[in-house]
């Protein structure tokens, strides 16, 4: 078996991130969204509504940082503002059809970009990639765990 290399692995994933969001934008002619916002739309399903505090809380970032980014996303017509009916002191955070669109046509080329890269790997490489991904899915809740803990301290 061999060791995990952390640094290696560090190395890669944002490296392979940066890669995969530039090819996907280039393909689909979309826009360029930066990472935080591209967390918010999918923090928002489609239809369903959410205050500022609540997606600051589901994604480990600050009041302030995820105020900044909503407030940008608005202009951009990406997100959409409004008082609840129930309690009008209290605003809550819904997609676009616009978000939504591109959030749509973002994860369909990128989902059909790795589909032809992996092609083009050896049949091992694809199956170490399907084995690593649910070892990938633990490590990012753990290292989000580590991450709460910190903000707590």
């Amino acid at each position: 078996m061999t060791a995990l290399d952390p640094a290696r692995l560090a190395a890669v994933i944002s490296p392979l991130r940066r890669a995969l969001l530039t090819a996907t934008r280039n393909a689909e002619g979309l826009p360029e969204i930066p990472d935080a916002q591209i967390e918010i739309i999918r923090a928002l399903p489609y239809g369903n509504s959410s205050t500022s505090g609540e997606l600051a809380q589901r994604l480990g970032l600050s009041r302030p940082t995820v105020s900044n980014l909503l407030t940008t996303m608005a202009a951009s017509g990406l997100i959409e503002r409004r008082s609840r009916p129930d309690d009008r002191r209290h605003v809550e955070i819904l997609l676009t059809a616009k978000a939504r669109d591109l959030f749509t046509r973002f994860d369909r080329t990128s989902g059909d970009l790795v589909t032809d890269a992996a092609a083009a790997l050896s049949v091992d490489d694809r199956a170490a990639l399907a084995a690593a991904l649910p070892a990938l899915e633990h490590l990012r809740a753990a290292i989000q765990r580590i991450n709460s803990l910190q903000e707590t301290e």
